[in-house]
């Protein structure tokens, strides 16, 4: 302790400094609560949330850019069986239906280290992919749960929250009601 300052100000000042620690800390932890909390608010019907792809060849998609066209967010992995189940029917799906509008934006949980991996898996893909951990989708919350798709339709309205489905890994069936609808509108 300074020599020169009275002890009852430097218990003010430690006082006022543990203070606005304290307030710090729970603005962090309010912000942390309120970020974890965006995909309860996701809203069928309402706009939803900005996501930037940035692909695995460094180019950056931006669901702000795609107004006008149908969108489908999908969160996979390299070992998730679903998901490798999943992909080329999508896959096949979109490239049917590009020319309707159609665009998928391909999310993968994998690590950076897994990259070689995730390449081999884009390249029989027909749309874009890329690292979660490079793009953002945050409006979307914590990806916990695999595979996980997000629709949205040609005015940026989310019309499929993969949160609330059942079985959320899409099938002919399951595009065929929920996205194609989408396309012929």
């Amino acid at each position: 302790m300074r020599s020169d300052i009275p002890s009852h100000e430097c218990a003010t000042t430690r006082r006022a400094f543990l203070k606005s620690l304290a307030a710090a800390t729970l603005v962090a932890d309010c912000g942390w609560l309120a970020r974890s909390a965006r995909a309860n608010d996701l809203r069928v019907g309402e706009r939803a949330p900005l996501a930037t792809l940035v692909t695995l060849d460094g180019e950056r998609i931006s669901t702000a850019d795609l107004l006008g066209h149908v969108v489908i967010l999908t969160f996979w992995a390299t070992w998730c069986s679903p998901c490798r189940e999943e992909l080329p029917l999508l896959s096949a799906y979109a490239e049917r239906h590009a020319a309707a509008g159609l665009r998928v934006l391909g999310f993968s949980l994998d690590t950076p280290d897994k990259l070689t991996d995730v390449r081999q898996v884009a390249r029989e893909l027909r749309f874009p992919c890329g690292l979660l951990a490079n793009s953002s989708a945050p409006g979307y919350g914590r990806i916990w749960r695999l595979p996980v798709n997000f629709t949205i339709d040609r005015a940026g309205r989310l019309t499929d929250d993969g949160w609330k489905d059942k079985k959320p890994t899409w099938t002919q069936e399951r595009l065929e009601r929920i996205v194609t609808p989408l396309l012929a509108g």
